[in-house]
């Protein structure tokens, strides 16, 4: 398995230009916000009925999926694993008030919708490829580099 900083290293690659940097500061976060929302829009009557607790905070479909990609950021380094958590937690919170406010699948959709395509232009900007193109498992180190890029600032 490669370490963080190589996953970054092969990351940055494809991120050098500044306006492209920018809109995925903004963007990325957006995407995994909407993944979270569209994993919450998934009925939970299977987990409620498996674990019981009958918590939306805890017992929805993103907590779950949110627990096996921390292992994957948990290979890369403790710390990494620590920072993803408290993004996947800080996101089921924000889609759970949004689900309260809003139709929650409909937002997932829209901010997924918009923050591709702002992507899409971003990497255009650039002239290169999305990394997740040549590996899927850049779409789980997108939001990490961000975070390592806005800490450095």
């Amino acid at each position: 398995m490669k370490t963080a900083q190589q996953w970054f290293d092969e990351y940055a690659v494809s991120h050098q230009n500044e306006t492209n940097q920018m809109v995925h500061y903004i963007c990325v976060p957006l995407i995994f916000f909407s993944v979270i929302g569209l994993l919450m829009s998934i009925p939970t009557t299977f987990l409620e009925n498996t674990i019981g607790l009958y918590n939306p905070l805890i017992e929805n479909w993103a907590v779950v999926i949110g627990l096996i990609i921390s292992l994957f950021y948990l290979q890369l380094g403790f710390w990494y694993f620590v920072e993803m958590l408290f993004v996947i937690l800080l996101s089921v919170i924000g889609n759970y008030w949004l689900g309260n406010n809003f139709n929650l699948l409909y937002a997932s959709i829209t901010i997924f919708v918009l923050a591709w395509i702002g992507q899409f232009w971003g990497h255009k900007v650039e002239g290169k490829k999305p990394s997740f193109a040549k590996d899927l498992q850049f779409l789980l180190i997108g939001p990490l580099w961000v975070i390592q890029k806005i800490g450095k600032k």
